[in-house]
């Protein structure tokens, strides 16, 4: 008989087959479950938190994580629509003024300066390099001509910027020509661009007021009609220009009456002369001394006493072209032609400053002449297709020193400058102030003075003081953030002896009413700081 032990182990109920493997499974299930739910929120981690896992830099080892921000569930927040998404919606865009924007997105900058030209510096708000070139600029519908003024304080690097555009210009092939350098500033670069240079001075060369120039010298390669053409142009021209340098030299207007007497001592020498042989003061005055019958018979002298008295006054400001202060500078033929094809031209009138005003502003007056003469000549050769067409920047420099210099001269310089869109020549002119343009004798001449400023496109205002600032709002419409940038450039806050000057090389470049003007700041390299040093005699000494 068995046991009671043995009867009750007997009677235990036997387990399934197979159930042991079916915990372990389940077992294996839930850890593997665990892992994968384990690494899927380790991914949206990761995905939270971009920095994690990357070394951090140094002295930031210990930084709070919590500083990253919460971390979202794997499935997303429990909020309505707080799930994950896979793709970013593209998000609804709106446009607006700075007026209206700037409250909601405070960040808002002004749009790219332009990259046109050559380079100028780099804009003061935004760090972009901003390029200028007048002649670019018309090409690119950023202007409507290619017309430049500059003003500024001295010293605050207006003839920096000048020489700046100048070597941008050669570098693209446009031919720069500096009309009257009075200082001179532009020598030394026109001679590293391999220009040439022209020095006038008594003793050293000579420029004629009425030489034709390259003008002339077209005349044999053009047709009957262009030939004829041309020769009243040049005709004009010359009694143009010495009309103008009589007014310097009797600081008053010439008459009616002596107007007509030089016109026609010019065509009897042209007759005389024939064609090549350019005349000179010397002989407008030999022949008005003469008197011959077709001068008095239009003077309307009918006897030599009566021509004497009409001629009298016209005689002396002829003679004191040749004999008086003016001597040894206008009184012979051109010793020293333009180069055609230098890359730059620059006129060195100097020498002459030293004589007076009077002298230097006759030296400025033919040398536009002569300078716009050129220009005009090269556009003319280029319609008849004898030559490519070119373009040119001209620089008229200490413009206000010509102006001044007696009645009627600005009308002169207004006459030559106002048509240089169709020449193809960019003007730059530049001064110290607009007071310098009002202080002209009658106001007839300071309103085409101030057309000089409102007729170019560009106006680039270096450090100027408030009030000078309140003339160039009367032309050219500047924002209060604007005249205060500009009055801030004008003198140093401080005496401390060695710091920079706040306005050097500091400009703000306007076009037009409604666009809001760009603030630059130049720096020079290389052979730039010698180049366009314009204290090289203070520093010397």
């Amino acid at each position: 008989m068995a046991s009671s032990t043995d009867t009750a182990a007997t009677e235990q109920p036997l387990a399934p087959p197979g159930a042991g493997d079916d915990r372990a499974e389940r077992r294996r299930r839930r850890a593997r479950r665990k892992n994968e739910h384990r690494e899927q929120r380790a991914a949206a981690r990761t995905a939270s938190r971009p920095d994690r896992g990357r070394r951090r830099p140094a002295g930031e080892e210990g930084a709070d994580d919590a500083a990253l921000g919460p971390l979202p569930p794997v499935m997303g927040w429990g909020q309505r629509e707080g799930g994950a998404s896979v793709n970013i919606p593209h998000v609804p865009e709106f446009q607006a003024t700075t007026a209206q924007a700037c409250g909601l997105f405070p960040f808002v900058t002004s749009s790219k300066p332009p990259s046109v030209g050559t380079p100028i510096g780099r804009d003061l708000l935004s760090g972009e390099v901003v390029c200028l070139d007048p002649l670019a600029w018309l090409r690119s519908g950023l202007v409507t001509n290619p017309g430049c003024f500059v003003l500024g304080q001295p010293g605050t690097g207006k003839s920096t910027l000048v020489k700046r555009l100048i070597t941008g210009a050669v570098a693209f092939g446009t031919r720069a020509i500096v009309l009257g350098d009075t200082k001179p500033d532009y020598t030394n670069l026109i001679r590293y661009l391999g220009g040439q240079v022209v020095e006038i001075g008594r003793g050293m060369d000579r420029i004629n007021p009425l030489d034709s120039g390259p003008l002339g010298s077209s005349l044999e390669l053009l047709g009957p009609e262009e030939r004829a053409q041309l020769r009243w142009e040049v005709r004009s021209r010359r009694i143009s220009l010495l009309m103008a340098l009589c007014t310097l030299v009797r600081e008053d207007r010439i008459s009616n009456a002596e107007e007509v007497v030089l016109g026609a001592a010019v065509d009897l020498l042209d007759e005389r002369l024939g064609d090549g042989v350019q005349p000179t003061v010397p002989d407008v005055l030999r022949v008005i001394e003469e008197g011959p019958d077709g001068l008095r018979a239009l003077a309307r002298a009918g006897s030599a006493d009566r021509y004497d008295e009409r001629v009298d006054d016209l005689v002396f400001t002829l003679r004191l072209l040749c004999t008086g202060s003016l001597a040894g500078v206008f009184d012979g033929p051109t010793t020293n032609p333009v180069d055609l094809n230098a890359p730059g031209i620059s006129v060195d009138i100097s020498r002459v400053g030293a004589a007076g005003d009077k002298l230097l502003t006759a030296a400025m007056l033919c040398t536009w002449s002569y300078g716009f003469g050129t220009v005009d000549a090269m556009g003319l050769l280029a319609e008849q297709g004898v030559m490519a067409p070119r373009s040119y920047i001209g620089v008229m420099d200490e413009l206000w020193r010509a102006l001044r210099g007696a009645p009627g001269l600005v009308e002169y310089a207004d006459s030559l400058t106002r048509l240089n869109r169709s020449k193809g020549m960019a003007s730059v002119m530049v001064t110290h102030s607009l007071s310098d343009l009002e202080a002209l004798a009658n106001e007839e001449d300071r309103a085409k003075a101030r057309g000089f400023v409102d007729r170019s496109a560009i106006t680039i205002l270096a450090g100027l003081p408030p009030r000078e600032l309140s003339r160039v709002n009367q032309i050219t419409p500047l924002t209060e953030p604007e005249q205060g940038l500009v009055s801030s450039w004008s003198s140093p806050d401080s005496w401390q002896p060695g710091t920079l000057h706040p306005g050097r090389g500091r400009y703000l470049i306007k076009t037009g009413a409604e666009r809001l003007g760009i603030p630059v700041q130049m720096t020079l390299t290389g052979d730039e700081f010698d180049l366009y040093d314009t204290d090289q005699a203070v520093n010397r000494a």
